[in-house]
């Protein structure tokens, strides 16, 4: 009895922390809109990235983007060369 008692206890609490951090990452996960590209890069020195793969048209930066496909879609207006990297310095 107390060994079938500890594996249910046991079991609660794995699946009770499993549900908890799955709702944590939710609520961090939401994409910030930013006002410009001012305030994005005092977050994001190097800009925003849709994807990995996407490379700058402008040239040479100072600074590697950080990659997020949905903080990018959140903050396409700030993309002005349509380049999938917004705000890039």
């Amino acid at each position: 009895m107390k060994k079938i008692f500890t594996i249910l206890l046991s079991l609660a609490l794995i699946l009770g922390f499993s549900f908890t951090a799955t709702d944590t990452v939710d609520a961090k996960a939401k994409a910030k809109t930013y006002k410009n590209c001012t305030e994005l890069n005092k977050d994001y020195k190097g800009g925003v990235a849709q994807s990995s793969k996407v490379k700058n048209k402008g040239g040479k930066t100072k600074y590697k983007p950080f990659v997020s496909k949905d903080l990018y879609n959140a903050n396409t207006k700030s993309d002005r060369d349509k380049d999938l990297i917004a705000c890039e310095k």
